[in-house]
């Protein structure tokens, strides 16, 4: 599930998952005290999520392949741009070379390739807005557009999600 900022991407993931299935949440926000914005927007998917669904936070335990190589039933992670912003801050990537993380976006492609059940990734579209003017902006740009990419050939359906609307693009 592809799409930019507030486009609906989340929203329209959580209705593809099963109604009455115990779905498992991969939730890859960090918490910032300091930026309440940031917490009201973590807050809001909190609370929208049915009490049945039960939430791993990756930023605190095994890294995302490791979650998605341990469980089979309907998952949803939300949302890859998070995931990769804390792999560039844990890796202290920002200033090196484009493709320093190929081994944990190697290891993730591959865990999403061998997932046995119900998966839906949900990822920002960033590469289609202006040209970030900082080197770290364009890394980042580069690099989710190059992981987007990569799950798209692995995964079965591929949705982007403009302004509430969601077009099949596979």
């Amino acid at each position: 599930m592809l799409g930019g900022a507030r486009s609906g991407k989340s929203g329209h993931a959580e209705a593809l998952m099963p109604a009455d299935a115990a779905v498992r949440y991969v939730a890859t926000a960090r918490l910032d005290p300091g930026d309440p914005d940031w917490t009201d927007r973590i807050r809001e998917h909190r609370v929208r999520r049915p009490s049945r669904w039960s939430t791993v936070e990756s930023a605190s335990g095994p890294g995302l392949a490791e979650i998605l190589s341990s469980g089979d039933g309907p998952t949803l992670v939300d949302d890859l741009g998070t995931w990769l912003t804390a792999e560039m801050d844990a890796a202290q990537a920002w200033e090196l070379p484009r493709g320093t993380l190929g081994p944990r976006c190697d290891d993730l492609v591959d865990a999403v390739a061998g997932y046995p059940g119900r998966l839906v990734l949900v990822s920002p579209e960033v590469g289609l807005g202006v040209i970030p003017e900082t080197r770290s902006g364009r890394l980042f740009r580069d690099e989710i557009g190059a992981l987007n990419g990569r799950l798209a050939g692995v995964c079965d359906e591929v949705l982007l999600v403009v302004a509430g609307l969601a077009m099949k693009l596979k």
